[in-house]
């Protein structure tokens, strides 16, 4: 559903002549816990934060391979937050955004009822637009 979403904005930053902005967030690193007890982590803060910007870095660039061939003025966004909805409408608001493109599965629908999603918490903390692709 992201990639639908992203086809969307694509032809609307096309079709109104926008510059597209393209943010990916990451969680930052934290130790995992058990009960009180650190639990030796999989990465030290290094390796995972290397790990993260090489993940966002992926995402980031298949967007702006297709912007670039679609001719688009595209600018780039990478965050490491424990809420991304936050650093979304931030972003956005620094950045003075017409329009936030997002997806929501249709899972979250229920799921948001009771815990939230990332969209939903867009939606509710945000004076911009959002067109929310399904």
């Amino acid at each position: 559903l992201s990639r639908k979403a992203t086809k969307a904005a694509l032809r609307l930053a096309r079709d109104f002549q926008a510059t597209l902005h393209v943010i990916n967030v990451q969680p930052p690193y934290t130790i995992p816990f058990a009960g009180e007890v650190a639990i030796p982590a999989m990465y030290d803060r290094g390796e995972y934060e290397v790990a993260a910007k090489e993940a966002g870095d992926k995402v980031l660039s298949e967007v702006t391979r297709q912007a670039e061939a679609m001719g688009l003025q595209y600018k780039v966004v990478f965050r490491m937050d424990a809420v991304p909805s936050k650093a979304i409408v931030d972003a956005a608001k620094r950045r003075r955004v017409d329009l936030i493109v997002m997806a929501m599965h249709k899972r979250a629908m229920f799921t948001s009822m009771l815990l939230g999603s990332e969209t939903h918490s867009v939606l509710s903390g945000c004076s911009i637009p959002v067109l929310v692709h399904r």
